[in-house]
């Protein structure tokens, strides 16, 4: 008996509409199958067969889930209580699954899709359809675009990987060019200038009489005011590219140096609390993790002073003791603050460089800030963390 048959006789001959929809059964690409109240085969088509690798009569008859659905794609038993199949007629749930396999003649198994719907006469439930189709095509097809994904993932992992290396070199080169740019300006052109200070110095005692002299010395009076000058612009130039008191004295020096700066440079209106707490048994770091906190403290006090407007700031700095000694520094402000974007905003450089910096020794740097209450920049730097 081939499966139309099979399927044919469970209809009246003379039902020609009985006659088409087996036809149709027949001819379709998926397999589907009937099942009684008691999950026995009462009709299977072509297509399921051939992906079974039965034949029809060694289906008919037989438990379906014993017989295709017996075990996960792992080996383990699958209990027929828990047949999404079997389900649809016993506590009428209809079902579609995709992430499950069915067995073959030969005891292989194959992913595939299937559903499972009651078959209903009279009100009453008299079994179910299942209609199910091989899917290996398209879970290999998922595999590899998985796989391609996790391949591009990989690569975009390892390019921002080099991309920060290169970043964090290109850094420790500005750094270095900074400070060899400050030694050569303090010792080429601040010696020249002090030189040029004695120099006028020299001149003014020994000018003629006057009134010639009196010019002469309103000239070199005026001439060691612009020498004057120059030496402070000097001065502030070698602290803009390399703070000396970074290198000579350490971080917490550097720090506190930075923060009375900040505060002499603010105006009456701004009042400016200063705290700092470090255990006696910690040195100050050095090289690039020195560099990093001491540049993400100014980047904090610049946009203190540009954008925030603030009439109050809080400094406080806190280290731990060994021997994992941790640095918190904390810098509040009361000013006009900002939302949460304009922190995470990938144009948004200044913060971006600051947690980069951060990241780069291990550390943490967040900000919290609330339009018209201010802002709130804590960093956490391991101080004992390599890059």
């Amino acid at each position: 008996m081939n499966a139309s048959s099979a399927l044919l006789a469970h209809v009246p001959s003379s039902d020609a509409v009985s006659r088409r929809l087996a036809l149709l059964l027949e001819s379709t690409g998926e397999g589907i199958f009937g099942i009684d109240m008691d999950g026995r085969c009462t009709f299977v088509n072509r297509a399921a067969c051939q992906t079974l690798g039965w034949r029809t009569e060694e289906v008919l008859g037989r438990n379906m889930h014993a017989l295709i659905h017996h075990s996960h794609g792992d080996g383990r038993d699958y209990a027929e209580c828990d047949c999404p199949i079997f389900n649809a007629f016993r506590r009428g749930m209809p079902c579609r699954i995709d992430d499950e396999v069915l067995w073959r003649a030969d005891g292989s198994a194959f992913p595939a899709e299937y559903s499972s719907y009651p078959i209903i006469e009279h009100g009453a439930v008299q079994g179910a359809v299942v209609t199910f189709v091989d899917i290996s095509s398209r879970k290999r097809a998922d595999e590899l675009l998985r796989a391609s994904h996790d391949q591009l993932e990989r690569r975009v992992a390892e390019r921002t990987r080099q991309l920060r290396e290169l970043a964090h070199h290109l850094e420790a080169v500005r750094e270095t060019e900074r400070k060899r740019i400050a030694r050569e300006i303090h010792d080429e052109l601040g010696s020249l200038l002090v030189a040029l200070k004695m120099d006028l110095n020299w001149l003014e005692r020994r000018v003629g009489e006057a009134p010639l002299r009196d010019a002469m010395v309103q000239k070199c009076g005026r001439m060691g005011g612009l020498v004057d000058t120059a030496v402070d612009a000097v001065g502030r130039i070698i602290t803009d590219l390399r703070p000396s008191i970074l290198d000579h004295q350490g971080l917490w020096a550097a720090l506190e140096w930075q923060a009375q700066e900040f505060q002499l440079a603010g105006s009456d209106e701004r009042e400016v609390e200063v705290k700092l707490f470090v255990a006696a048994a910690v040195p100050p770091p050095e090289g690039g993790l020195a560099i990093a906190v001491f540049r993400i403290f100014q980047e904090v006090l610049s946009n203190i002073a540009r954008h925030a407007k603030a009439r109050r700031v809080s400094i406080r700095l806190d280290v731990d003791a060994p021997p994992q000694p941790v640095l918190y520094l904390l810098v509040r402000d009361d000013g006009i603050g900002a939302p949460d974007d304009a922190f995470n905003d990938p144009r948004s450089y200044g913060v971006l460089g600051m947690r980069e910096r951060a990241a780069q020794f291990g550390g943490r740097l967040g900000i919290e800030s609330v339009p018209g209450r201010g802002t709130t920049v804590r960093l956490v730097m391991p101080l004992e963390a390599a890059p």
